[in-house]
């Protein structure tokens, strides 16, 4: 009988043991961590962080995560590397009466981004450019001052565009504009940034194999022997390594040719099916993915108001795009590793950045059912050259159809042309990513600089990732057929 009431005894105290709050001691420094950083006291939480990382018996994924909120506070300091002095000094020249209430006014309003960190207001290292872009009132006091803006995108749209429809070239569906650029593209690591003698690891961005708008490449030159990932992997990638040596930056070059072409589609709602929700391609490409491409009840209830009772998706996808055009104006954005979710973050501040505006976009459409899928890479016009994303999605019995959010309506009375990238794109593109957020190859060992998009490339050695304030990058184009 006292044997029955020890085991008895036992399989209580075991099940007390299994049963009680998990983690329950480890919940609390958790949450005081989280609890400083959501109110900007990042010394307190690097504090508690650097504490509990002393207990050897931790778990190497709650190791994983801490580092990682460290290096978040990192980033996050980088983003807003401004005092209010100095912003308040490249304001002065455009508003030589600015005052504090002036910027308080700003700052509540969210024109002039700003975060308290550790005590002390921190702006956004473009918040004073945004400014320009986003109140109608320093846009026109700056317009007053220093003329108009040049914009590379809205000239080259103009030159473009009309002849090609001047003359019927587009013809539905199929490539038109075949082109081949040359590409020069290099990433330096600055001297000293890691010891002489280890290793660096790159990760160049290279073209993935579309079958109509990115038909080919040939690899020119290489500074290093290279690893090419899959042809099939979403995120492409050419993988090289070099020994730094001390006062020397740390160099990577890659030269090849890509052929090109542009596509567009003379959209026909009736044409459009009904979906086949039974097909995996529908099952894919109409899930939600969180963090950025969320189906939370800000993003449903929006696309749902934006298209009203209208059904068929071909209408609904030009709903959402004049939308987007006439409420969500491009600004420079956070780099996108700090963001929790993307579309919460446009919704609530009303602007984004090309990807900023794919995401939400990607999440509306999908929230109505619409199959819909991210790309990337670089836009490179004669005009203006730089990192882009965009959107395809997906209309039963017509197939993919490129949709280029931040490109916007197109200045022109003819309305093929003005709405151009609702469905179709130029040629001056460099596709490097068919997905976000995939594996590159060879596997990165460290967190990656960019954890989605993959336009830049990456950078580690054996003591950790190197982030992009530790490198720089070059593209440089030569258009071998430019006709037009």
């Amino acid at each position: 009988m006292h044997r029955i009431s020890f085991f008895l005894f036992i399989l209580l105290l075991v099940c007390f043991w299994s049963c009680r709050p998990k983690n329950s001691t480890a919940e609390m420094p958790a949450n005081q961590i989280d609890s400083a950083f959501y109110a900007g006291d990042f010394k307190l939480s690097a504090k508690l962080i650097q504490a509990w990382l002393n207990d050897s018996l931790i778990e190497s994924e709650t190791r994983n995560d801490l580092e990682w909120k460290l290096e978040l506070m990192h980033r996050i300091r980088l983003e807003f590397g401004l005092n209010r002095d100095e912003v308040k000094s490249r304001l002065l020249p455009y508003f030589p009466e600015l005052n504090n209430e002036q910027l308080d006014k700003w700052e509540a309003e969210g024109s002039l981004e700003m975060r308290i960190i550790d005590g002390e207001k921190r702006y956004f290292n473009r918040a004073v450019s945004n400014l320009f872009l986003l109140d109608s009132v320093a846009r026109r006091i700056k317009f007053e001052k220093d003329g108009p803006g040049r914009d590379g995108v809205a000239k080259f749209q103009q030159r473009y565009l009309p002849p090609f429809f001047n003359d019927g070239t587009p013809v539905s569906g199929q490539p038109f504009d075949q082109r081949t650029m040359q590409l020069h593209y290099t990433m330096s690591l600055n001297a000293n940034e890691v010891p002489h003698g280890a290793t660096v690891r790159c990760w160049l961005p290279f073209p993935i194999e579309e079958s109509v708008r990115q038909t080919g490449y040939r690899i020119t030159y290489s500074s290093d022997p290279y690893i090419l990932s899959l042809a099939n992997q979403s995120q492409r990638s050419i993988y090289m390594e070099k020994t730094a040596k001390a006062d020397m930056p740390t160099v990577f070059e890659l030269k090849l040719e890509i052929n090109t072409a542009a596509i567009w589609f003379a959209l026909d709602p009736a044409q459009v099916k009904p979906y086949d929700k039974n097909h995996s391609l529908y099952a894919r490409y109409t899930s939600e993915r969180p963090p950025h491409i969320v189906f939370s009840n800000e993003v449903v209830q929006l696309a749902k108001n934006i298209v009203g009772e209208e059904t068929n998706p071909i209408q609904q996808v030009r709903l959402l795009y004049y939308w987007l055009n006439d409420n969500i104006p491009w600004a420079g954005a956070l780099e996108y590793s700090v963001m929790e979710s993307i579309p919460q973050y446009v919704i609530k501040n009303k602007r984004g950045d090309c990807g900023m505006q794919t995401f939400l976009f990607l999440s509306m459409a999908r929230s109505l059912g619409i199959p819909a899928s991210w790309e990337s890479g670089w836009y490179l016009l004669p005009e203006t050259i730089n990192l882009h994303d965009w959107a395809q999605v997906y209309f039963e019995g017509i197939g993919w159809v490129p949709v280029d959010p931040s490109f916007k309506l197109v200045n022109h009375s003819n309305p093929d042309i003005r709405e151009f990238y609702i469905s179709g794109i130029d040629s001056y593109r460099f596709i490097v990513n068919s997905d976000y957020g995939q594996s590159l190859y060879p596997a990165k060992v460290f967190p990656r600089s960019e954890p989605f998009d993959f336009q830049r490339g990456e950078m580690e050695w054996q003591g950790g990732n190197l982030y992009f304030d530790k490198w720089r990058y070059s593209m440089k184009v030569d258009w071998i057929n430019e006709a037009r």
